[in-house]
């Protein structure tokens, strides 16, 4: 029996200018249907093997530590991640849904190689300005088992910023809408420059 094994592939990713990247994502229903879970499983997946030097070769991916659903043409509030922070101490790696920022320092940061997304061409970074410190509430998905708990997150640094940024994703605002050329006075996160 032949069996077909189904990934999400960079093509399934959708690039600056599709309009569902520029709408505001639809809240996702709870209990957590097993299409969602689905969903988010292949996400993560595809995260998970852009960061395997194997299988960014033979299947032509780009890096990335995370994913919203609006890339990949569906519009709701979830994303995942999975990033190390700066001293490669501690893994983040979430898969959210009904995501909600709901505090941010006044002191900010960003990241020093600049963001990259894979909703932009390859060569397409830049430096953006973000909260050095949030807190976040949302429902946090064991993909393994489904099960689904409302949790609140408190993040700094880097993975900090890959949650900003995509949590930018679920409100239709794309990272190159916030670049600056210069942020003076603010302290960098200092990190490779993976894609988010």
């Amino acid at each position: 029996m032949l069996m077909v094994i189904v990934m999400l592939l960079m093509k399934d990713v959708i690039q600056d200018g599709h309009p569902t990247l520029r709408m505001r994502a639809k809240e996702v229903s709870l209990p957590l249907s097993q299409e969602d879970l689905k969903t988010l499983r292949e996400m993560m997946e595809l995260v998970e093997n852009s960061q395997d030097n194997e299988m960014v070769e033979q299947y032509d991916l780009r890096p990335s530590v995370g994913l919203a659903a609006p890339q990949i043409n569906i519009s709701k509030k979830m994303f995942v991640m999975k990033a190390m922070d700066e001293g490669f101490q501690n893994e983040y790696r979430y898969a959210i849904v009904n995501p909600k920022i709901i505090s941010m320092s006044e002191e900010s940061t960003y990241l020093e190689g600049g963001e990259g997304c894979l909703s932009e061409p390859e060569d397409v970074t830049g430096l953006v300005k973000r909260a050095k410190r949030i807190k976040a509430k949302g429902y946090l998905v064991d993909l393994d088992t489904g099960a689904v708990k409302e949790t609140v997150i408190k993040l700094s640094g880097y993975p900090g910023i890959v949650f900003q940024h995509e949590y930018d994703h679920l409100l239709g605002i794309m990272f190159v809408d916030k670049v600056s050329e210069f942020l003076p006075d603010i302290e960098p996160v200092r990190f490779g420059s993976d894609e988010l």
